[in-house]
């Protein structure tokens, strides 16, 4: 199949795919995987592949497609298609809660500076970084990654990347419980859907509500989170999104006289997410489990799912959902009154919260453990907005570097 071919092939697929006739659009991409002479055919079918196995979830298989198409890129040596490539690495693995492996591929990117497409895909690369951050609950350098990100967008005009960086601020803010923040930038984002969007995939229009209705939930709007939920539902598969859908409706079986109607939802919600290989969706489903069994005071099958939660949470290097487990199995030796116990999770919660710096460098309470407004300055190191607000600042009380105004994000 010779370059032409290859190319007619290919927008044949895309017409597919943007049909919704995904399964077809599948088969003649793989033809013309199998088929194709032309290096630059292969690595552009790669792509259609890479994109089309990230909107289904199957996240092992994008990431095989895209260490096809870098292993093509190295054989064309050119820089263009290597940091595409990369890029493409970085998110797979990012899919797959390899995060460390993410800021790596990324940084790769970064560093191959100087052809256009490269510049091009930067916003792109930051944003993936900044998520492989969070991932890690390493908080300042995800701003940091998503201010880059938002700067790109805005320079660029790019109001697609400009939407998934709000989301992901969502989602960041979520993590901080600034549950007004979690919800403006989502609501940022919808509004770039309904005036930019119409061309857009499905996927961004129920992101973008998927996160506004996490936020929703935190503040208690329940009616205005299941309105999110129907708009969301309708329009797009939101087990395939970065959370479990579950995280959604939890809450609400929390909150009823059975919280055994619970355990069959995270049941369910547990086979999609390890299907689709999303460890960190794992370990917060064991989190809510534990949490149930807690309120049912069934304390040992709550120490045994927050176990499972510790280690996966361990495995993939997120500090934030650690410390929640110390948190919680704190309150249970507390209960059951195992003193030497509860010494040892104080003492790891205290470390993890050192670690993790969740702390206002002002007043020095703790940030993350209730509904709190939080600014950010320019260094991208966190505050309660109270204490900028009361006492100002001439330079930033943590790195000392100075600043006039508050941050953008």
């Amino acid at each position: 199949m010779g370059q032409d071919q290859t190319k007619q092939q290919i927008e044949k697929g895309l017409k597919l795919y943007q049909s919704n006739d995904t399964e077809k659009a599948l088969y003649v991409w793989m033809k013309v995987l199998r088929k194709t002479s032309d290096p630059g055919g292969k690595f552009r079918v790669l792509g259609c592949l890479i994109t089309a196995h990230s909107e289904m979830g199957k996240y092992k298989e994008m990431l095989q497609y895209s260490l096809a198409q870098i292993n093509t890129a190295r054989e064309m040596e050119d820089p263009d298609y290597l940091t595409e490539g990369y890029l493409n690495l970085a998110r797979s693995n990012e899919k797959l809660c390899e995060f460390q492996k993410t800021v790596s591929y990324c940084e790769t990117c970064l560093n191959m500076q100087g052809t256009t497409v490269s510049l091009q895909l930067n916003g792109q690369v930051c944003l993936s970084m900044g998520n492989a951050y969070l991932g890690l609950s390493v908080f300042q350098k995800a701003l940091v990654s998503y201010e880059k990100a938002l700067r790109y967008a805005h320079n660029n005009d790019d109001k697609m990347l400009e939407c998934r960086v709000c989301c992901s601020l969502g989602n960041f803010y979520i993590q901080l419980k600034d549950y007004e923040k979690a919800l403006f930038f989502p609501c940022k984002a919808a509004e770039l859907v309904n005036d930019y969007g119409k061309g857009w995939s499905l996927k961004y229009r129920a992101m973008s509500q998927y996160h506004m209705s996490v936020a929703y939930k935190k503040l208690m709007r329940l009616a205005d989170a299941m309105e999110c939920c129907e708009v969301q539902t309708s329009n797009y598969d939101t087990t395939l999104l970065c959370s479990p859908r579950l995280h959604l409706f939890d809450k609400f079986f929390v909150c009823s006289p059975s919280i055994q109607k619970a355990f069959p939802r995270y049941e369910s919600s547990m086979c999609i997410i390890s299907e689709i290989g999303n460890r960190l969706g794992q370990a917060s489903i064991y989190v809510g489990v534990g949490k149930c069994w807690i309120l049912q005071k069934e304390y040992d099958k709550a120490l045994d799912s927050l176990q499972r939660a510790h280690d996966l949470a361990e495995a993939i290097g997120n500090k934030l959902c650690i410390l929640k487990v110390h948190s919680l199995c704190e309150g249970i030796y507390r209960c059951k009154e195992q003193q030497d116990e509860l010494r040892e999770q104080v003492v790891k919660f205290l470390q993890c919260v050192e670690e993790l710096e969740l702390y206002c460098g002002m007043c020095g309470e703790s940030i993350g453990e209730r509904n709190q407004q939080l600014q950010a300055l320019p260094c991208s190191h966190i505050f309660h907005l109270k204490c900028l607000q009361t006492n100002g600042t001439k330079g930033c009380p943590k790195c000392h570097r100075s600043s006039v105004k508050l941050g953008f994000v």
